[in-house]
């Protein structure tokens, strides 16, 4: 039997928090195969300020218990969340899985994650002291290391409102279904007045931690479309040499070679 308590606001699971060595809990998809022994559980799939998904004049917020299949269901979450949120597992997981949870397991490998570092993501962070917003980049500090301290809970994830229309996503698993990535990718594009304004490519399952090298996007934003073209040699080799990935199921050097294909692949769908 599950040793926890189900508080019903996030007021009640926070002062819970604050006052005792509990493991927050919501779908427990990661937790169940852990199986921790005289574990006590906060369950936060109750509590209905964390079951939201909702959308103000900046930013869509998707609540940490907000399941994979509700976020899916949604017609305010954006196509490239939905594309990587529909290949994760299988049905009954996608119903139990949460936002908050794959952001807490700590994994580069979270299917989620990667579309968050890509889309310059925050999160909201509370505490029965007050609360902080973070950048995605910025809570990840390495594998199973996070920006989150011991009373803390993420509460939302937060999207641009605008701005994610134009993207490439793509997972690459040792099978079509259930795959757990062996590299995933997710890439967002814009441009206005024929200059490149947005240029984002993230690379996950591959690192401690989900890559993602802005200094080197900032070698194409402001360009034109033929200068960009022109320095699309260049571009991909500073990747190439920066990117330095951890040996999986497969090798690194296959890894490696997979991102580049992908990162190619995203350059030219939008034309450099």
């Amino acid at each position: 039997m599950v040793n926890g308590v189900v508080p019903s606001t996030l007021k009640e699971a926070l002062e819970i928090l604050a006052e005792r060595d509990i493991i927050p809990y919501a779908g427990g998809t990661d937790l169940m195969v852990e199986n921790r022994k005289n574990a006590e559980y906060l369950f936060l799939n109750k509590i209905p300020e964390l079951r939201q998904i909702r959308v103000d004049e900046e930013e869509i917020r998707i609540g940490a218990a907000v399941t994979f299949t509700e976020a899916l269901a949604d017609p305010n979450v954006p196509m490239l969340m939905k594309e990587a949120v529909s290949r994760i597992a299988a049905p009954a997981i996608r119903n139990a899985g949460t936002f908050g949870g794959n952001l807490g397991n700590g994994s580069a490998k979270a299917d989620t994650v990667v579309v968050e570092f890509a889309a310059d993501a925050k999160l909201r962070l509370v505490s029965a002291i007050g609360e902080r917003i973070v950048n995605v980049d910025g809570f990840y500090l390495g594998r199973k290391k996070l920006d989150l301290r011991k009373d803390e809970l993420i509460a939302e994830v937060l999207l641009p409102k605008h701005g994610l229309d134009r993207y490439a996503y793509e997972k690459v698993g040792g099978r079509n279904a259930l795959a757990i990535s062996r590299v995933s990718f997710a890439g967002v594009f814009d441009s206005a007045d024929g200059r490149i304004t947005k240029l984002s490519a993230a690379f996950g399952a591959v690192a401690d931690t989900v890559l993602r090298y802005k200094d080197l996007e900032a070698m194409l934003i402001g360009k034109t479309f033929e200068e960009a073209k022109h320095l699309k040699p260049e571009y991909l080799k500073a990747y190439d040499e920066r990117m330095m990935l951890t040996k999986g199921r497969v090798s690194a050097e296959y890894r490696k070679q997979v991102c580049m294909n992908l990162l190619d692949a995203f350059l030219s769908k939008f034309g450099i």
